[in-house]
């Protein structure tokens, strides 16, 4: 062993440096991320079909897509959720599955039942992963722009600026208005002219379009002749003719006015209290977070300066921030631990070379351990970081034995060289640095065997480990000497040698071996008493900076109504010292989600220094909008819990499922069990997952009086629809975009319902006559959103801890419960974070 060190020193020397300069350049290129690049094997398909009732969505389009999705192989679970018009089917697939075969394998089986759908059903298909939700969000502000304009510079000039940039995979313009034209029809004219809408409509479809007739040859040219009947702009469209008997001629200014004006849309967007877009930023699964975030801040930095005068983007979150902070607490935890283990080395062994030779192996160590862990694959994210933050103390430790043995021998043997010192030291020790090493690696063996998404995550975690505790081993018995002997002289200095005291305690509990017994037996003892009384939870509890805030305001709630609301929370928000900024979207959600015009989100971002945690502001902004907006449901989450939550099953750490045959009765138990939940201690923001769609206006067409007057079910219906919503007949291309024509008469979507009755429409004759002539109408309550598991129909109740851990909550809940009497084939599952925790535990 001494040969080796003697005789290859200069080698090795030379390898440590290469393993620190490449080190040092693998760990600046290391990719970065909040979380391991994991495919969960979950997909989710959404399918939409107009404003379908809930149990017509059920049976046309929830239940076959369903039950061709449950012969795909590798599938373990499916679950879905079946709202007025919409249903989202999530499929859970084995984890050792290539999940983008099986995200073939379903869109395949939804292509074969694609006759069997409704004809108009739009269904998307996605696969679940960190990657879907943004990493970087800005809102595009102005005081001088419309919304409308504000969406096309967020679509025209901003979309295109960030996507260029390497490692975005996506930019998404959320909010803002569209601009479309709309052709404000005059009943009265339409009346006395004997028109209908549908004529208009079809005036507008026959003009807008370009098609091709062929070619032709004059002259040795070939030509492209093109019909060319598309409408250009606004004054084009005004002078469409309808009508045209050589009598008189008709054209759409005689009949409407044809305005400029932003589309009917029921999402509403705001960020700081303002109606903005917003700029969302996606990145490739395997780029480097703070690299894609650095650059988009460079690049907003410079786009700042060209974007039109008045109009700024501003940041509202950056996932870059957490990610950024974890690494420098790593780098803060390096630091502070080399210079206690310097301090401690120089205290005992009164040595500058001994602390000079532990300076120099911590960073060969995490060289050579950032080089591996690229070469597996890996990049820096809170499981690999996780990891060696962890590692540190022993990587220190073990480094620190070795050259405390070195100096032993030292004072053993003074007049050694230093070549027989380090030899006679490693030769001593090597057998208790083997043991001592894979002993504490066989600790984290076992966790690689664990499964679902504990064990997706502490598979690397655990490796990571490994991996470093291994570099330590052989850095220490191979790396250290060497360091060693680059920092003696050919012979060693005398060093004064410690004189052996006898320790009076020692020889004490030599003698009397019995109360070394009774020690550990007391410890043995306390370890039974204490360890059912531990706090369990799944996963870490992180404080992120971040909140988001999910709301839904009453079935049926308008959406000015919703934003009136909101805006109460918006003052909320704006007197917490610690928010330092927030968004919010009503009518949709981040993520891949159903969302009613009555819910969605916020996501507020805190301030970096604050005296209060993220979980104590929750509670604050929670107390006080339950106090002043009692009519607003709301939960609290973080990102990344929330992500991981729905990349599992459910967004909430606590769900109680309750399976059952009718939907009513499971609404019962559901609102009993939530009230039950309510009463625990630990637990807040209990929903008893009982989502209603708005109220309905149903108009039921009279048979016999339609075809009377000539017209058909769908005449009526297209001509309702152009009074209350408009239809879209054409488009017209402008700037690298198709803007809609919507032909429609002016505000009755905000029209009462009892003057719905009074809409006059159109015979085949020409003459109008009230809507109450060819229909009946009903009110109907709103109806609950279904949801289902593996075809089960079934009610959810889930809940947030707060300031509690999960085991011990769920052990209350379960005492609660268990004084429930559920009626016959009824039955109870615990699903969430809580059916993880038992799955990893088990």
């Amino acid at each position: 062993m001494n040969k080796l060190f003697f005789k290859y020193k200069s080698p090795f020397a030379v390898i440590l440096i290469l393993i620190l300069i490449v080190g040092a350049y693998t760990y600046k290129n290391l990719g970065t991320s909040l979380f391991p690049n994991v495919t969960f094997p979950k997909i989710k398909i959404i399918a939409e079909n107009g404003q379908q009732p809930v149990d017509k969505m059920m049976v046309t389009v929830t239940k076959p897509l369903e039950n061709t999705i449950k012969r795909v192989e590798n599938l373990k679970l499916i679950r879905s959720i079946t709202s007025m018009g919409s249903c989202e089917i999530s499929a859970f697939m084995d984890w050792g599955s290539d999940i983008d075969i099986d995200k073939q394998q379903i869109e395949s089986r939804i292509a074969q039942i694609k006759n069997d759908l409704p004809p108009n059903v739009n269904i998307t298909v996605e696969k679940m992963n960190p990657s879907i939700l943004p990493v970087m969000g800005y809102s595009l502000q102005s005081d001088t722009k419309n919304q409308v304009e504000l969406k096309m510079i967020g679509e025209y000039i901003v979309k295109p600026y960030l996507s260029k940039i390497e490692g975005v995979a996506a930019v998404e313009v959320i909010g803002g208005k569209t601009k479309e034209y709309q052709i404000l029809l005059d009943q009265k004219k339409l009346s006395l002219l004997k028109l209908n809408p549908q004529q208009i409509i079809n005036s507008i479809q026959q003009a807008g379009f370009i098609k091709s007739n062929g070619y032709v040859i004059d002259y040795r040219r070939l030509y492209l002749t093109v019909t060319d009947a598309s409408i250009k702009n606004k004054e084009t469209l005004e002078k469409l003719v309808i009508f045209n008997d050589a009598k008189r001629k008709i054209t759409i200014q005689d009949i409407a006015t044809v305005q400029i004006a932003e589309k009917i849309e029921f999402i509403k967007i705001k960020a700081d209290g303002k109606n903005v877009p917003l700029i969302a930023i996606l990145k490739q699964p395997n780029s480097n977070l703070i690299d894609v975030a650095n650059q988009v801040t460079q690049q907003i930095t410079e786009l700042n300066k060209t974007l039109p005068k008045g109009v700024e983007l501003k940041q509202y979150y950056n996932q870059a921030d957490f990610v950024g902070n974890s690494l420098k607490s790593i780098i803060d935890v390096l630091w502070i631990g080399l210079l206690l283990a310097i301090i401690v080395v120089i205290i005992f062994l009164k040595s500058i070379k001994a602390s000079s030779v532990l300076f120099v192996t911590i960073p060969v160590t995490l060289g050579l351990t950032f080089i591996l862990i690229k070469a597996v694959g890996y990049d820096l994210n809170i499981m690999t970081i996780g990891a060696i933050a962890a590692a540190i103390g022993l990587i220190i430790d073990d480094a620190v034995i070795v050259i405390e043995q070195i100096h032993r021998t030292h004072e053993e043997n003074p007049e050694e060289t230093p070549n027989k010192l380090v030899g006679k030291a490693i030769q001593f020790l090597f057998p208790a640095m083997v043991s001592s090493s894979l002993s504490t690696i066989v600790i984290f063996l076992p966790f690689v065997l664990m499964t679902g998404v504990a064990g997706a995550y502490f598979k690397i975690l655990t490796e990571t480990m490994i991996i470093t505790l291994t570099v330590s081993f052989f850095v220490t018995w191979i790396g250290l000497p060497v360091i060693y002997l680059l920092f003696s002289g050919k012979k060693n200095k005398t060093i004064k040698v410690h004189a052996v005291q006898e320790r009076k305690w020692v020889r004490f509990f030599i003698e009397k071996p019995f109360i070394s017994y009774v020690f550990i037996g007391l410890i043995g003892f306390s370890t039974y008493l204490l360890l059912p009384r531990l706090e369990t939870g799944f996963l870490p509890q992180m404080d992120e900076g971040s909140i988001v805030l999910d709301y839904n305001s009453p079935p049926g709630t308008s959406l000015e109504e919703t934003d009136r609301m909101l805006n109460e929370v918006d003052k909320i928000l704006d007197g917490i010292p610690e928010v330092k900024t927030y968004s919010r979207r009503t009518g949709t959600q981040m993520g891949f989600f159903i969302t009613e015009p009555n819910r969605g989100d916020y996501l507020i971002e805190l301030k970096n220094t604050r005296k209060l945690t993220t979980e104590q502001v929750s509670d604050i902004i929670r107390k006080k909008v339950e106090s002043s907006i009692p009519s607003l449901t709301v939960d609290f989450g973080q990102v990344i819990g929330d992500m991981l939550g729905d990349l599992m099953s459910s967004v909430q750490p606590i769900e109680i499922k309750i399976f059952g045959t009718n939907h009513e009765k499971l609404k019962e138990i559901s609102r009993q069990i939530a009230s039950k939940v309510e009463q625990v201690q630990g637990t807040a923001d209990v929903f008893d997952g009982i989502v209603i769609a708005g109220p309905m206006f149903s108009i039921h067409p009279k048979e016999s009086i339609l075809k009377q007057f000539g017209l058909s079910d769908s005449d009526l219906q297209n001509q309702i629809q152009t009074y209350l919503q408009g239809t879209i007949s054409g488009s017209i291309l402008e700037k690298e975009q198709l803007t809609d024509i919507n032909v429609l008469f002016p505000e009755n979507y905000n029209t009462p319902i009892e003057n719905i009755k009074d809409l006059k429409i159109c015979t085949s004759s020409g003459d109008y006559f009230p809507l109450s002539t060819f229909a009946d109408f009903t009110i109907l309550n709103g109806v609950a959103e279904i949801e289902r598991e593996n075809l089960q129909t079934m009610g959810v109740v889930t809940a947030r801890l707060n300031n509690r851990d999960l085991g011990s909550v769920m052990k209350d809940i379960k005492n609660e419960l268990s004084k429930i009497n559920l009626p016959p084939s009824y039955q109870i599952e615990y699903g969430g974070s809580f059916a993880e925790q038992q799955k990893s535990f088990n």
